[in-house]
Protein backbone atom coordinates (compact mmCIF):
# COMPACT_ATOMS: atom_id res chain seq x y z
CA UNK A 1 0.00 0.00 0.00
CA UNK A 2 1.41 3.35 -0.91
CA UNK A 3 0.36 6.90 -0.37
CA UNK A 4 1.55 10.39 -0.98
CA UNK A 5 2.55 11.30 2.50
CA UNK A 6 3.34 14.49 4.33
CA UNK A 7 6.40 14.92 6.44
CA UNK A 8 6.29 12.89 9.60
CA UNK A 9 8.53 11.93 12.48
CA UNK A 10 10.15 8.55 12.05
CA UNK A 11 12.26 6.00 13.85
CA UNK A 12 13.63 2.94 12.14
CA UNK A 13 16.56 1.48 10.26
CA UNK A 14 18.01 3.09 7.15
CA UNK A 15 18.64 0.42 4.52
CA UNK A 16 20.17 2.39 1.65
CA UNK A 17 19.56 4.98 -1.10
CA UNK A 18 18.50 3.26 -4.34
CA UNK A 19 18.11 5.89 -7.09
CA UNK A 20 19.08 8.47 -4.47
CA UNK A 21 15.93 7.77 -2.41
CA UNK A 22 16.47 6.95 1.30
CA UNK A 23 14.80 3.67 2.26
CA UNK A 24 13.89 2.95 5.88
CA UNK A 25 12.41 -0.08 7.61
CA UNK A 26 10.10 0.78 10.49
CA UNK A 27 10.38 -1.17 13.71
CA UNK A 28 6.80 -2.31 13.09
CA UNK A 29 8.05 -4.37 10.14
CA UNK A 30 9.64 -6.82 12.56
CA UNK A 31 6.22 -7.42 14.10
CA UNK A 32 4.61 -8.36 10.81
CA UNK A 33 7.71 -10.35 9.79
CA UNK A 34 7.32 -12.41 12.95
CA UNK A 35 3.59 -12.91 12.23
CA UNK A 36 4.30 -13.99 8.64
CA UNK A 37 7.03 -16.35 9.82
CA UNK A 38 4.68 -17.94 12.35
CA UNK A 39 1.72 -18.16 9.93
CA UNK A 40 3.67 -19.75 7.08
CA UNK A 41 5.71 -22.14 9.19
CA UNK A 42 2.78 -24.61 9.26
CA UNK A 43 2.58 -24.57 5.45
CA UNK A 44 6.32 -25.13 5.17
CA UNK A 45 6.07 -28.11 7.54
CA UNK A 46 3.16 -29.54 5.54
CA UNK A 47 4.84 -29.21 2.14
CA UNK A 48 8.40 -29.98 3.23
CA UNK A 49 8.17 -32.37 6.18
CA UNK A 50 11.84 -33.33 5.81
CA UNK A 51 13.02 -29.88 7.01
CA UNK A 52 14.24 -29.34 10.55
CA UNK A 53 12.45 -26.81 12.75
CA UNK A 54 15.14 -24.12 12.35
CA UNK A 55 15.00 -24.59 8.58
CA UNK A 56 11.19 -24.34 8.61
CA UNK A 57 11.30 -20.96 10.34
CA UNK A 58 14.20 -19.87 8.16
CA UNK A 59 12.20 -20.53 4.97
CA UNK A 60 9.14 -18.77 6.38
CA UNK A 61 11.22 -15.74 7.40
CA UNK A 62 12.88 -15.67 3.96
CA UNK A 63 9.41 -15.39 2.45
CA UNK A 64 8.65 -12.40 4.71
CA UNK A 65 11.85 -10.71 3.54
CA UNK A 66 11.17 -11.39 -0.15
CA UNK A 67 7.61 -10.14 0.24
CA UNK A 68 8.90 -6.81 1.52
CA UNK A 69 11.43 -6.67 -1.31
CA UNK A 70 8.40 -6.84 -3.61
CA UNK A 71 6.78 -4.01 -1.65
CA UNK A 72 10.00 -2.00 -1.96
CA UNK A 73 10.00 -2.44 -5.76
CA UNK A 74 6.37 -1.28 -5.80
CA UNK A 75 7.27 1.86 -3.85
CA UNK A 76 10.41 2.51 -5.88
CA UNK A 77 8.28 2.55 -9.01
CA UNK A 78 6.16 5.36 -7.52
CA UNK A 79 9.15 7.31 -6.28
CA UNK A 80 11.38 6.99 -9.34
CA UNK A 81 8.61 8.17 -11.67
CA UNK A 82 7.79 11.01 -9.28
CA UNK A 83 11.43 12.12 -9.37
CA UNK A 84 11.36 11.96 -13.18
CA UNK A 85 8.44 14.41 -13.03
CA UNK A 86 10.49 16.72 -10.79
CA UNK A 87 8.66 15.92 -7.55
CA UNK A 88 10.78 15.75 -4.37
CA UNK A 89 10.75 12.34 -2.68
CA UNK A 90 11.77 12.48 0.95
CA UNK A 91 12.02 8.74 1.58
CA UNK A 92 10.40 5.32 1.33
CA UNK A 93 9.30 3.60 4.53
CA UNK A 94 8.47 -0.08 4.87
CA UNK A 95 6.21 -0.57 7.86
CA UNK A 96 3.47 -2.70 9.40
CA UNK A 97 0.97 -2.69 6.52
CA UNK A 98 3.24 -2.30 3.51
CA UNK A 99 5.06 0.77 2.33
CA UNK A 100 4.81 4.54 2.01
CA UNK A 101 6.46 6.78 -0.57
CA UNK A 102 6.79 10.25 0.94
CA UNK A 103 6.27 12.42 -2.15
CA UNK A 104 6.27 15.97 -0.85
CA UNK A 105 4.35 17.65 -3.66
CA UNK A 106 1.46 16.51 -5.77
CA UNK A 107 1.95 16.05 -9.53
CA UNK A 108 1.28 19.12 -11.64
CA UNK A 109 -1.37 17.49 -13.85
CA UNK A 110 -4.02 14.77 -13.44
CA UNK A 111 -2.25 12.73 -16.10
CA UNK A 112 0.96 12.66 -14.09
CA UNK A 113 -0.99 11.91 -10.91
CA UNK A 114 -2.54 8.91 -12.67
CA UNK A 115 0.81 7.63 -13.94
CA UNK A 116 2.60 7.98 -10.58
CA UNK A 117 -0.26 6.10 -8.89
CA UNK A 118 -0.61 3.39 -11.55
CA UNK A 119 3.05 2.46 -11.91
CA UNK A 120 3.18 0.80 -8.46
CA UNK A 121 0.40 -1.77 -9.05
CA UNK A 122 1.76 -2.23 -12.59
CA UNK A 123 5.13 -3.33 -11.19
CA UNK A 124 3.41 -5.66 -8.68
CA UNK A 125 1.34 -7.28 -11.44
CA UNK A 126 4.45 -7.55 -13.63
CA UNK A 127 6.27 -9.35 -10.82
CA UNK A 128 3.25 -11.64 -10.42
CA UNK A 129 3.33 -12.42 -14.15
CA UNK A 130 7.07 -13.17 -14.07
CA UNK A 131 6.53 -15.40 -11.04
CA UNK A 132 3.68 -17.25 -12.72
CA UNK A 133 5.79 -17.95 -15.81
CA UNK A 134 8.64 -19.14 -13.60
CA UNK A 135 6.24 -21.34 -11.62
CA UNK A 136 4.81 -22.94 -14.77
CA UNK A 137 7.90 -23.36 -16.91
CA UNK A 138 11.12 -22.83 -14.98
CA UNK A 139 10.67 -24.26 -11.48
CA UNK A 140 9.44 -27.79 -10.99
CA UNK A 141 10.00 -30.78 -8.81
CA UNK A 142 8.67 -29.17 -5.65
CA UNK A 143 11.00 -28.11 -2.88
CA UNK A 144 11.78 -24.70 -1.47
CA UNK A 145 12.26 -22.81 -4.81
CA UNK A 146 8.87 -23.82 -6.23
CA UNK A 147 7.07 -23.06 -2.97
CA UNK A 148 8.70 -19.63 -2.66
CA UNK A 149 7.99 -18.70 -6.29
CA UNK A 150 4.34 -19.70 -5.93
CA UNK A 151 3.93 -17.68 -2.74
CA UNK A 152 5.59 -14.63 -4.23
CA UNK A 153 3.63 -14.46 -7.47
CA UNK A 154 0.35 -14.94 -5.62
CA UNK A 155 1.31 -12.29 -3.06
CA UNK A 156 2.28 -9.79 -5.77
CA UNK A 157 -0.98 -10.48 -7.58
CA UNK A 158 -2.94 -9.76 -4.39
CA UNK A 159 -0.91 -6.60 -3.65
CA UNK A 160 -1.33 -5.32 -7.21
CA UNK A 161 -5.07 -5.95 -7.37
CA UNK A 162 -5.73 -4.70 -3.84
CA UNK A 163 -3.93 -1.43 -4.51
CA UNK A 164 -6.11 -0.89 -7.58
CA UNK A 165 -9.25 -0.67 -5.42
CA UNK A 166 -10.75 2.81 -6.04
CA UNK A 167 -10.37 4.61 -2.73
CA UNK A 168 -7.74 6.72 -1.01
CA UNK A 169 -5.16 6.12 0.35
CA UNK A 170 -4.68 3.23 -2.08
CA UNK A 171 -3.17 3.71 -5.53
CA UNK A 172 -6.55 3.05 -7.13
CA UNK A 173 -7.90 5.96 -5.08
CA UNK A 174 -5.22 8.24 -6.48
CA UNK A 175 -6.12 7.06 -9.98
CA UNK A 176 -9.78 7.84 -9.25
CA UNK A 177 -8.71 11.24 -7.91
CA UNK A 178 -6.83 11.90 -11.14
CA UNK A 179 -9.93 11.02 -13.17
CA UNK A 180 -12.22 13.31 -11.17
CA UNK A 181 -9.55 16.03 -11.26
CA UNK A 182 -9.41 15.73 -15.05
CA UNK A 183 -13.21 15.84 -15.36
CA UNK A 184 -13.81 18.73 -12.95
CA UNK A 185 -10.46 20.55 -13.34
CA UNK A 186 -10.31 20.65 -9.55
CA UNK A 187 -7.75 18.57 -7.62
CA UNK A 188 -9.65 19.29 -4.41
CA UNK A 189 -12.86 17.81 -5.81
CA UNK A 190 -10.89 14.78 -6.95
CA UNK A 191 -9.44 14.29 -3.47
CA UNK A 192 -12.83 14.56 -1.78
CA UNK A 193 -14.46 12.07 -4.17
CA UNK A 194 -11.63 9.54 -3.84
CA UNK A 195 -11.46 9.97 -0.06
CA UNK A 196 -15.16 9.25 0.39
CA UNK A 197 -14.76 6.23 -1.88
CA UNK A 198 -11.96 5.14 0.46
CA UNK A 199 -14.20 5.54 3.48
CA UNK A 200 -16.85 3.35 1.85
CA UNK A 201 -14.21 0.77 0.96
CA UNK A 202 -12.84 0.77 4.50
CA UNK A 203 -16.33 0.31 5.96
CA UNK A 204 -17.00 -2.61 3.59
CA UNK A 205 -13.78 -4.34 4.61
CA UNK A 206 -14.66 -3.97 8.28
CA UNK A 207 -18.38 -4.71 8.19
CA UNK A 208 -18.62 -7.09 5.19
CA UNK A 209 -16.91 -10.13 6.74
CA UNK A 210 -18.84 -9.62 9.97
CA UNK A 211 -22.18 -9.59 8.11
CA UNK A 212 -21.23 -12.75 6.23
CA UNK A 213 -20.31 -14.36 9.52
CA UNK A 214 -23.45 -13.29 11.40
CA UNK A 215 -26.16 -13.50 8.76
CA UNK A 216 -24.81 -15.35 5.75
CA UNK A 217 -23.74 -18.55 7.39
CA UNK A 218 -20.27 -18.09 5.94
CA UNK A 219 -17.55 -19.51 8.17
CA UNK A 220 -14.85 -16.93 8.92
CA UNK A 221 -11.58 -17.51 10.72
CA UNK A 222 -10.89 -15.08 13.55
CA UNK A 223 -7.61 -14.04 11.89
CA UNK A 224 -9.44 -13.17 8.65
CA UNK A 225 -11.93 -11.03 10.56
CA UNK A 226 -9.10 -9.29 12.40
CA UNK A 227 -7.08 -8.70 9.23
CA UNK A 228 -10.13 -7.29 7.45
CA UNK A 229 -10.73 -4.94 10.37
CA UNK A 230 -7.09 -3.79 10.38
CA UNK A 231 -7.06 -3.13 6.64
CA UNK A 232 -10.45 -1.43 6.76
CA UNK A 233 -9.38 0.81 9.63
CA UNK A 234 -6.17 1.71 7.80
CA UNK A 235 -8.09 2.71 4.68
CA UNK A 236 -10.75 4.61 6.67
CA UNK A 237 -8.21 6.67 8.61
CA UNK A 238 -6.10 7.24 5.49
CA UNK A 239 -9.17 8.49 3.62
CA UNK A 240 -10.08 10.73 6.55
CA UNK A 241 -6.58 12.20 6.53
CA UNK A 242 -6.94 12.86 2.80
CA UNK A 243 -10.17 14.77 3.46
CA UNK A 244 -8.36 16.87 6.05
CA UNK A 245 -5.55 17.59 3.59
CA UNK A 246 -8.15 18.66 1.01
CA UNK A 247 -9.67 21.11 3.50
CA UNK A 248 -6.22 22.48 4.32
CA UNK A 249 -5.38 22.95 0.63
CA UNK A 250 -8.68 24.73 0.09
CA UNK A 251 -7.59 27.34 2.64
CA UNK A 252 -4.04 27.72 1.32
CA UNK A 253 -4.87 30.82 -0.76
CA UNK A 254 -5.84 32.58 2.49
CA UNK A 255 -2.30 32.07 3.78
CA UNK A 256 -1.13 35.36 2.28
CA UNK A 257 1.89 36.93 3.98
CA UNK A 258 0.90 40.51 3.13
CA UNK A 259 -2.70 40.07 4.21
CA UNK A 260 -1.72 38.45 7.52
CA UNK A 261 1.22 40.71 8.35
CA UNK A 262 1.16 42.91 11.42
CA UNK A 263 2.33 46.47 11.27
CA UNK A 264 5.64 46.74 13.12
CA UNK A 265 7.38 49.66 14.82
CA UNK A 266 11.16 49.91 15.28
CA UNK A 267 12.55 50.08 18.82
CA UNK A 268 16.07 49.96 20.21
CA UNK A 269 17.16 47.12 22.46
CA UNK A 270 17.42 49.49 25.46
CA UNK A 271 13.82 50.74 25.16
CA UNK A 272 11.77 49.80 28.25
CA UNK A 273 9.03 47.35 27.39
CA UNK A 274 6.31 49.65 28.73
CA UNK A 275 7.52 52.47 26.46
CA UNK A 276 7.74 50.15 23.46
CA UNK A 277 4.18 48.95 24.05
CA UNK A 278 2.96 52.55 24.38
CA UNK A 279 4.52 53.45 21.03
CA UNK A 280 3.03 50.35 19.42
CA UNK A 281 -0.43 51.23 20.71
CA UNK A 282 -0.15 54.80 19.41
CA UNK A 283 0.87 53.51 15.97
CA UNK A 284 -1.79 50.76 16.02
CA UNK A 285 1.03 48.26 15.45
CA UNK A 286 0.87 44.60 16.41
CA UNK A 287 4.61 43.89 16.49
CA UNK A 288 7.96 45.41 17.44
CA UNK A 289 11.29 45.04 15.65
CA UNK A 290 14.54 45.73 17.49
CA UNK A 291 16.84 47.86 15.34
CA UNK A 292 20.35 49.21 15.73
CA UNK A 293 21.12 52.96 15.81
CA UNK A 294 21.23 52.98 11.99
CA UNK A 295 17.75 51.50 11.77
CA UNK A 296 18.83 48.02 10.65
CA UNK A 297 16.59 45.24 12.04
CA UNK A 298 18.34 42.96 14.53
CA UNK A 299 15.58 41.00 16.27
CA UNK A 300 11.84 40.60 16.72
CA UNK A 301 10.24 41.11 20.12
CA UNK A 302 8.56 37.84 21.06
CA UNK A 303 4.83 38.28 21.66
CA UNK A 304 4.58 35.31 24.04
CA UNK A 305 7.43 36.69 26.17
CA UNK A 306 5.73 40.09 26.31
CA UNK A 307 2.44 38.58 27.44
CA UNK A 308 4.23 36.54 30.09
CA UNK A 309 5.82 39.69 31.59
CA UNK A 310 3.71 41.14 34.45
CA UNK A 311 2.61 44.72 33.87
CA UNK A 312 4.32 46.07 36.98
CA UNK A 313 7.70 44.79 35.71
CA UNK A 314 7.41 46.17 32.17
CA UNK A 315 9.03 49.55 32.94
CA UNK A 316 12.12 47.69 34.24
CA UNK A 317 12.47 45.17 31.38
CA UNK A 318 13.94 46.29 28.09
CA UNK A 319 12.61 45.18 24.71
CA UNK A 320 15.89 43.57 23.66
CA UNK A 321 15.75 41.02 26.48
CA UNK A 322 12.43 39.67 25.15
CA UNK A 323 13.46 39.43 21.51
CA UNK A 324 14.76 36.69 19.26
CA UNK A 325 17.73 37.56 17.08
CA UNK A 326 16.96 37.56 13.39
CA UNK A 327 18.39 34.60 11.54
CA UNK A 328 18.45 34.66 7.71
CA UNK A 329 15.72 31.99 7.59
CA UNK A 330 13.41 34.24 9.66
CA UNK A 331 13.43 36.95 6.98
CA UNK A 332 10.81 36.12 4.34
CA UNK A 333 9.66 37.87 1.15
CA UNK A 334 6.44 39.77 1.74
CA UNK A 335 4.81 38.35 -1.39
CA UNK A 336 4.80 34.69 -0.26
CA UNK A 337 1.39 33.03 -0.62
CA UNK A 338 -0.07 29.57 -0.02
CA UNK A 339 2.15 26.51 -0.12
CA UNK A 340 5.30 28.57 -0.69
CA UNK A 341 4.66 30.45 2.56
CA UNK A 342 3.91 27.26 4.51
CA UNK A 343 7.06 25.57 3.17
CA UNK A 344 9.21 28.55 4.17
CA UNK A 345 7.77 28.56 7.69
CA UNK A 346 8.11 24.80 8.03
CA UNK A 347 11.78 24.94 7.05
CA UNK A 348 12.52 27.52 9.76
CA UNK A 349 10.07 27.19 12.70
CA UNK A 350 9.61 30.43 14.63
CA UNK A 351 6.95 32.43 16.43
CA UNK A 352 7.46 35.52 14.24
CA UNK A 353 9.02 36.31 10.87
CA UNK A 354 10.21 39.59 9.40
CA UNK A 355 8.62 40.34 6.02
CA UNK A 356 10.66 42.40 3.60
CA UNK A 357 10.10 43.86 0.15
CA UNK A 358 12.29 42.94 -2.81
CA UNK A 359 14.43 46.01 -2.14
CA UNK A 360 14.99 44.98 1.48
CA UNK A 361 12.53 47.42 3.08
CA UNK A 362 10.67 46.07 6.11
CA UNK A 363 6.99 45.41 5.34
CA UNK A 364 5.88 44.01 8.70
CA UNK A 365 5.95 40.99 10.97
CA UNK A 366 4.18 37.70 10.31
CA UNK A 367 3.10 35.80 13.44
CA UNK A 368 2.82 32.03 13.21
CA UNK A 369 -0.30 32.22 15.39
CA UNK A 370 -2.05 34.32 12.73
CA UNK A 371 -1.24 31.77 10.04
CA UNK A 372 -2.41 28.91 12.27
CA UNK A 373 -5.77 30.63 12.70
CA UNK A 374 -6.33 30.35 8.95
CA UNK A 375 -6.37 26.57 9.34
CA UNK A 376 -8.05 26.35 12.75
CA UNK A 377 -10.97 23.95 12.81
CA UNK A 378 -9.70 21.92 9.84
Amino acid sequence: MSTESPRQEFSGIRMGRPFGIPVYVSWTWFIVAAIITFMFSDQVRGQLPELSEPAVYGVAFAYAVLLYVSVLLHELAHSVLAKMYGLPVRRITLYLLGGVSEIEKEPQTPGREFMVAAVGPLVSLLLAGIGLVADLFLVDGGGIPEMMVWWLWVANLIVGLFNLLPGLPLDGGRMLRAGVWKATRSPGTGTIAAAWAGRVLGAVLIVGPLLLYWFGGQPQQELSLLWGAVLGAFIWFGATQSLRVARVRARLPQANARALARRAIPVTAETPLSEALRKAAEAHAGAMVVVDHDGRPLAIVNEAAVQATPEHRRPWVNAGSLSRALEPSMVLPADLVGESLIDAMRDAPSGEYLLVEKGGEVYGVLATADVNRVFSGV
